[in-house]
């Protein structure tokens, strides 16, 4: 049966590539839908500013006028230039379970990529590393929060049929949180306390309090994800996207942050409330009533993932991360959490990973990002 590919175009091939996975992922339990009012915005190169510095290519895969599968294409020149790559990416992949189609659209990205001047292929992997990077190779039982690739088993064989090798693999760990904090953790705290007059914990009541906080807070995560693999530094518009597209979600509870004697900020922490069970019941649609379900499962959730966090470099091993990771702790235990999702962490962050090890956290899920040379 013949395959064709064709380019997303119009509104019309838009809206089939961003509800395909719905009709893919039917009937898949742990699968998370998109907020798909965010999904327009991010899939449009006259909203999203990532489009700016990046070549891009959405293609979608046919069977008898049917869609069957989709793939996304991007250089981002922003990240190559610099550091004098010649990497094209592959993202948002998504197939029935058929070989054929996820290799011919696979195959057409190489192409793509190859026409650009690119001598390798990696993914997937978005514009940035804050865009979900990956597929999951472990823990296909575990439900799967909505910032992270939710896929088949099979998707992993048919990358690595099409001839790709593991490039990175990133970890997410499970803590339980206790009653009581281990008391090593409060003794690291309290002298990080006793030696650090100057810093000061920052809580926050309402999401009005985080706005002035936004850009101190990316321009940290510029800093201090400069050498974090796939990420570009944002600018201020995109700081200012970045938080329109999310602050409507964040629960300042779950917000920490550290100041010093100057108001600078330091270090921060950022979690978010589970709100997988609101979208998966709302359909990831919002609006009208949908926003209702997700504030519901935000209230109901047990568990907090982290999506950010960063200390500058001169104030690290001084016990700032407990500051911020017992404050963490302390408000999760409030609202009745039982359970942390650390995110994803690369395999090459020891610091992050021995820390999260030390909190008695274990690896309950890991991602791939692939690699081939064109």
């Amino acid at each position: 049966m013949e395959i064709t590919s064709k380019e997303v175009k119009t509104k019309k091939d838009l809206r089939i590539f961003i509800q395909l996975p719905a009709k893919i992922h039917n009937g898949h339990k742990n699968w998370v839908p998109p907020v798909y009012m965010d999904d327009r915005v991010f899939f449009s190169p006259r909203k999203n500013l990532s489009f700016t510095h990046c070549d891009t290519i959405l293609l979608l895969a046919y069977k008898e006028n049917k869609p069957v599968g989709r793939i996304m294409g991007i250089i981002n020149h922003k990240y190559n230039t610099p550091n004098n790559l010649k990497e094209g990416r592959f993202c948002f992949i998504e197939t029935h379970d058929d070989y054929p189609v996820a290799e011919q659209l696979v195959r057409s990205i190489e192409a793509w990529a190859r026409q650009k001047g690119m001598t390798s292929l990696v993914g997937p992997l978005g514009f940035s590393d804050k865009d979900p990077q990956g597929l999951l190779f472990e823990g296909y039982d575990e439900p799967v929060s909505l910032s992270t690739i939710c896929n088949f088993p099979y998707m992993v064989d048919f990358i690595g049929k099409a001839g790709y090798t593991k490039k990175v693999d990133l970890f997410v760990y499970k803590l339980d949180i206790k009653k009581e904090i281990p008391e090593f953790f409060k003794k690291i705290h309290e002298r990080a306390s006793n030696n650090n007059h100057d810093l000061k914990l920052v809580n926050f009541r309402t999401r009005a309090e985080m706005k002035k906080y936004v850009r101190p807070v990316f321009e940290l995560v510029n800093e201090t994800f400069s050498e974090i693999y796939a990420f570009a530094p944002l600018t201020e518009k995109e700081m200012t996207e970045f938080a329109n597209r999310f602050l409507i979600l964040m629960d300042p509870r779950f917000l920490k942050l550290v100041e010093n004697d100057k108001q600078e900020v330091i270090a921060f922490v950022l979690g978010m409330s589970d709100i997988s069970v609101g979208l998966q019941k709302c359909k990831g649609r919002l609006i009208p009533f949908g926003i209702l379900r997700v504030l519901l499962a935000q209230r109901r959730t047990k568990q907090l993932n982290l999506l950010l966090g960063g200390i500058k470099p001169e104030y690290r091993n001084k016990g700032v991360d407990s500051m911020l990771g017992i404050s963490l702790i302390d408000e999760a235990q409030k609202a009745g959490m039982k359970v942390i999702d650390s995110h994803l962490e690369l395999e090459t962050n020891t610091r992050m990973r021995a820390e999260m090890e030390k909190m008695g956290g274990i690896v309950y899920k890991r991602f791939r990002i692939f690699q081939k040379e064109l």
